[in-house]
């Protein structure tokens, strides 16, 4: 018995032991970031009872094609689902055929996408069709790699539920690109960001007690303000940019997200008349029977 209780009680040492260098570990490699920005006017799908705004959605639609598509796949999306209710192009008259509206044909057919003649077996490029995927800017992965100095665009299909903080992740990195504090030696091809998460003691000079938060990121800033028309009159500011992508993000990791409330709400409007069912059913059965 004593054997056994002293091989226990090593045991639980060991564990012990692991685990505080294991937290060590993890302490000694954690990344620090600061706080995220607050979004001016917030995003309307926030909260239990937000929703997309359909107007906003088409601007960060157009934001992504015109600035982001240039480097970064969406590989989940098709064009038809622009068109699918809910979606940033939605319109009522075609809500049984999302692949039939206009607005997605239009959009398609704008994108050249790679294919094969059934004919020659040659490559060629065609027209897009709402049923053909994003077209992804690159070939291949060592194709993405070699166009932007070694670093891999990550798909932005689900970016929003990828990163922590989600849209309000996605605005902060957008809008905080800031020079780099005295002391902080930036590899060429890199930009720092406050918001982006890292390490970056081993790049900085000054005392340890003062390492910069944030990190380094291979994109340079995209959102100048102007760079992007919005046809429906909406100044084009950096703010404006990045907050409409965002919301097009959010959307595009999450599509379903405003049904997904709407059957929540009704599932607790029927579960508290349920309960009051319940009650006075309760109330009436007893009612005579003494406790």
């Amino acid at each position: 018995m004593l054997r056994k209780s002293a091989l226990i009680r090593t045991a639980v040492a060991g564990l012990g032991l692991l685990a505080v260098i294991g937290a060590g570990s993890v302490a000694g490699a954690a990344t620090t970031q600061a706080p995220l920005k607050e979004v001016p006017g917030g995003f309307s799908f926030e909260g239990p009872l937000g929703k997309f705004d359909q107007a906003s959605m088409q601007r960060g639609f157009k934001v992504y094609a015109e600035v982001c598509a240039s480097c970064h796949a969406m590989s989940l999306m098709s064009y038809r689902n622009l068109c699918q209710p809910g979606g940033p192009f939605y319109d009522e008259r075609w809500k049984d055929h999302p692949a039939e509206s206009p607005y997605c044909k239009a959009i398609a057919a704008d994108v050249k996408v790679p294919d094969i003649d059934p004919d020659t077996g040659d490559a060629i490029q065609r027209p897009a069709t709402p049923a053909d995927h994003f077209r992804s800017p690159f070939p291949n992965e060592p194709a993405a790699r070699a166009s932007n100095g070694g670093a891999l665009p990550p798909d932005l299909s689900v970016m929003a539920r990828a990163r922590e903080g989600g849209p309000q992740y996605i605005y902060s990195i957008l809008t905080g690109y800031v020079a780099p504090p005295a002391g902080l030696t930036i590899a060429p091809g890199k930009f720092y960001n406050p918001y982006m998460p890292g390490d970056l003691g081993s790049s900085w000079s000054g005392s340890k007690t003062t390492v910069p938060l944030g990190g380094v990121i291979a994109m340079p800033f995209q959102l100048t303000a102007g760079r992007v028309t919005f046809d429906d009159g909406t100044p084009s500011t950096t703010s404006q940019q990045a907050k409409d992508v965002a919301t097009f993000l959010a959307w595009t990791a999450e599509p379903k997200q405003q049904e997904r409330k709407e059957a929540g709400l009704a599932v607790m409007i029927y579960l508290i008349f349920f309960t009051g069912i319940l009650y006075l059913s309760y109330r009436r059965i007893w009612r005579d029977v003494a406790h």
